[in-house]
């Protein structure tokens, strides 16, 4: 059974850091691509950051500079540490599993929340 188990969300205030895990069963961790998304109240889900089982990494525009993400293949997990937060960060967070060889493996967590508020 694979499962991607989201953790880290909290509530923090606008400046803060937060560092978010994404731990993984179930899958060869280390031939997935890992990305988080996010979506706020309202919003559709949008791409946050990806790093590929090569680690090669990529981020939306909005959090470049500020958020980076990386991965330990030998505690199947991938991390996101998210510095200067911002109120328009509030969002839950999901980390996406995905790899394609003939079909595609495609998993997704249950979220987390980040709330960013004074």
């Amino acid at each position: 059974q694979v499962q991607l188990v989201e953790s880290g969300g909290a509530l923090v205030q606008p400046g803060g850091s937060l560092r978010l895990s994404c731990a993984a069963s179930g899958i060869i961790f280390s031939i997935y691509a890992i990305t988080w998304y996010r979506q706020a109240p309202g919003k559709q889900r949008e791409l946050v950051a990806a790093i590929t089982s090569g680690g090669s990494t990529d981020y939306a525009d909005s959090v470049k500079g500020l958020f980076t993400i990386s991965r330990d293949n030998a505690k199947n997990t991938v991390y996101l540490q998210m510095n200067s937060l911002k109120p328009e960060d509030t969002a839950v967070y999901y980390c996406n599993a995905n790899y394609i060889w003939f079909i595609t493996y495609d998993y997704w967590g249950q979220g987390t929340q980040v709330t960013v508020s004074s």
